[in-house]
């Protein structure tokens, strides 16, 4: 029963077998392999445009990247306080992007709230160089709460950037997931919504290590290339990492894994609002589920075999959990069964 994290998932047999298909004989490297070069045009077809797409082996790497090619000299990208890229990848996006920082915006759900976004932006004005530039805007699909934003959510932000001049990225980890919560398509969720620039995951959703960095508009992507390269990111055999988005986008494989993950996750979430114990602690669309347990169910659980993580509270719940209370976090994905499902819920009673 394990639910701590869809990272911990392996990779599906299609995916693997791809990836032994390609393991013999040659090809060109650095991204220029024929392999290469039809995953390429299979994202173009995916999002039904040109665009320019880079191949990293992190999701750190392609949201560091992504917030480094739209970077300004003392610049500032503005995103929700419960952000990935705020709360969990070491300062990463102020490093690759030459010392510019993060601010901190609020919002329910983990949501940047359109309103408390202009007001941040409002805050560092042209011209004022003790304070810096603003610089992007950056929003989590599916966000870290496992809320999804819904498609005039993703418009109303981009509107705020688009007034102020800034472009808009999406940290796409679990973007899959979202699509599918949403029954809407890759376009609809991006560039017709104002996204500039997608970090798009596959490795929480099947892959072993795929992850690429989209940029909507082919002619903004003059400088990923060197950038890319400077920070250790382009792969020799990148056949490697095409071989999996080959598998992983081949016949709605990527949408089928995350719709079964979804489906997991509901189940979970459909469980623990008949448990006299246990209850959800917020409504989530995608496959991450948050739940508020006793501590002493939390131990019987997990001394059971049961994997999860406990979480921190978020700052504007905090009476969320009582003191006999414990947050936790739950996460499904392809490789989830009903029976784990099933399972975890007759422990939690």
């Amino acid at each position: 029963m394990i639910f701590s994290s869809d990272n911990w998932a392996g990779a599906h047999p299609a995916v693997a077998q791809r990836l032994f298909d390609v393991s013999g004989g040659f090809a060109s490297a650095y991204g220029t392999s024929d392999l290469d070069q039809m995953v390429y045009q299979r994202f173009n077809e995916i999002f039904e445009r040109e665009v320019a797409v880079f191949f990293v082996g992190t999701g750190t790497a392609a949201n560091s990247l992504a917030l480094a090619s739209v970077a300004r000299t003392g610049g500032v990208t503005f995103c929700h306080h419960e952000a990935h890229i705020h709360t969990d990848e070491c300062g990463a996006p102020g490093f690759f992007a030459h010392g510019s920082r993060l601010h901190p915006v609020s919002g329910a759900n983990a949501k940047i709230d359109p309103q408390a976004l202009s007001a941040a932006i409002a805050r560092f004005p042209e011209g004022g160089v003790h304070f810096g530039q603003a610089a992007a805007v950056s929003i989590t699909q599916a966000t870290e709460f496992g809320t999804v934003y819904s498609l005039e959510e993703i418009e109303a932000v981009s509107a705020v950037a688009r007034e102020t001049g800034l472009p808009l990225h999406m940290d796409g980890a679990r973007f899959a997931n979202a699509l599918s919560a949403l029954g809407c398509t890759p376009a609809d969720m991006t560039w017709k919504r104002g996204v500039d620039v997608l970090s798009f995951g596959g490795t929480k959703n099947g892959c072993w290590m795929a992850e690429a960095l989209v940029i909507m508009d082919p002619a903004k992507a003059r400088d990923m290339p060197y950038l890319r390269k400077r920070s250790a990111q382009l792969f020799s055999k990148s056949r490697f990492i095409a071989a999996q988005f080959d598998a992983y986008l081949q016949d709605g494989l990527w949408m089928s894994m995350a719709a079964h993950a979804n489906a997991m996750a509901e189940r979970l979430r459909a469980g623990l609002a008949r448990s006299n114990r246990c209850r959800n602690a917020w409504d989530t669309q995608a496959n991450e589920v948050f739940a508020v347990i006793p501590k002493s169910v939390m131990d019987e659980a997990q001394k059971a075999g049961a994997r999860f993580y406990d979480w921190p509270v978020p700052a504007d719940q905090p009476d969320l959990a009582a003191e006999d209370e414990v947050l936790i976090r739950l996460v499904t994905s392809f490789a989830t069964h009903e029976e784990e499902v099933d399972g975890l819920l007759r422990l939690f009673g």
